[in-house]
């Protein structure tokens, strides 16, 4: 068990688009180890190698007693959306409504470097857009209205964790998503 540490909001890590996985191979999965580890230990839903600084498209999810991982995905999402509390391991206790497609259609391979489909909906769904979102340099708080996204930078600004991030030298990048804020385009 290898467990990493989790990159916080404004590691510029978190806002630079993954690279696409090339080689399927001991070492891919050794990080989906380490991500499945780390994730458990946090514990969270849901964890994208960019949150522990490997810029590749890679994410783990646990999610109602289902444990899996995608590698270079692509997603279909339905019109139909949900509005729901999500949180992100990068943002330690910072939970906000966040609009997203209620299902998905998640299309990449698995480790091995094999095709996978996963369909999932409401949470699984939620969880697989946030992680795919990472992979894209795109955070939950980019998919906020406006004054929800407020609202989140003024608790992220007074949170303990972000003045160490800043002492740190990590000055957070704050941008708007270049996609569609409802969830539609990924």
């Amino acid at each position: 068990m290898s467990i990493q540490p989790i990159r916080l909001f404004g590691d510029p890590v978190l806002t630079t688009p993954a690279s696409p996985v090339e080689v399927f191979d001991k070492e891919l999965r050794k990080l989906v180890k380490d991500l499945t580890d780390t994730m458990r230990d946090a514990p969270g839903a849901g964890l994208a190698a960019p949150q522990i600084g490997v810029s590749l498209r890679v994410f783990v999810w646990d999610v109602d007693d289902e444990l899996g991982h995608l590698i270079n995905p692509s997603l279909s999402l339905s019109e139909e959306m949900q509005d729901g509390q999500e949180g992100c391991l990068s943002f330690p206790d910072v939970y906000y409504d966040t609009p997203r497609a209620l299902r998905v259609v998640a299309r990449g391979m698995n480790m091995h470097g094999e095709p996978v489909t996963i369909e999932g909906s409401e949470y699984l769904a939620r969880a697989i857009q946030h992680e795919t979102d990472h992979l894209d340099g795109i955070l939950f708080i980019d998919r906020m209205p406006g004054e929800s996204r407020k609202s989140a930078m003024k608790e992220i600004r007074e949170s303990e964790w972000f003045g160490s991030a800043i002492a740190h030298g990590r000055e957070p990048v704050i941008k708007v998503s270049p996609h569609s804020t409802r969830g539609l385009g990924i």
